[in-house]
């Protein structure tokens, strides 16, 4: 069986699309592997087959906001916007998790893009749920508090109660600095919602962290 056919994230596709997508061989990308970075030309579009890719923007200071996560059935709009565009990289690309990837070449995709509708149909999908995420993210940086941020990332993100990530990766979660979030973070310690180690966040109280990550205002 082909990766096409166990692509459950892509549509139905026409014949010929198949057979072309399919001459493609998948391969696969440990954590912290990085795909791409500012500047590097866009030679393809990436599917994810399993895992997941986080996308940052680092600013002139450095300091550093997560743009997205591609998961199955999602698209990079960088590399959308790189192959249709001609522009480069902007950002930088990161597996957070092992990944099992297919890069689909700039004229293959470009190709398709003209004579495959169902392949079509599934990039302007995809590209128009991605730019609505990107959307809500101006949203929540430019009006929500940081307490609120925090607490929403923290409740997402954790697994059994506990979020395995340093100040720093969790300031670039949320868009915020390492300071702000070290002190924020700090201050729902003193009031036990939060326990502390080094590089893990233990929730103690969810029902108030859930309650805090409402507030917005």
């Amino acid at each position: 069986m082909t990766w096409v056919a166990q692509a459950t994230s892509l549509p139905p596709l026409e014949a010929a699309a198949k057979d072309r997508l399919a001459q493609l061989t998948p391969f696969d990308a440990p954590k912290g592997t990085a795909l791409f970075h500012p500047g590097d030309a866009v030679k393809g579009f990436v599917v994810v087959l399993k895992g997941r890719v986080d996308v940052f923007l680092t600013g002139p200071s450095g300091r550093e906001i997560l743009l997205y996560a591609v998961e199955p059935g999602q698209s990079c709009i960088q590399s959308t916007l790189g192959l249709m565009g001609g522009e480069d990289y902007s950002g930088e690309a990161i597996t957070r998790t092992d990944c099992r990837l297919v890069l689909i070449p700039r004229d293959m995709f470009l190709d398709l893009m003209d004579h495959s509708d169902a392949f079509r149909g599934f990039v302007f999908r995809a590209f128009a749920t991605r730019m609505q995420s990107m959307m809500h993210l101006l949203e929540r940086v430019a009006f929500e508090r940081v307490e609120s941020r925090l607490a929403r990332c923290l409740l997402d993100r954790a697994e059994g109660n506990s979020l395995t990530a340093t100040h720093a990766e969790i300031a670039t979660m949320i868009g915020s600095a390492r300071e702000v979030v070290s002190r924020r973070l700090d201050a729902l310690a003193r009031r036990g919602i939060l326990r502390l180690e080094r590089g893990v966040v233990h929730i103690n109280d969810a029902k108030t962290l859930a309650e805090l990550a409402k507030d917005a205002s």
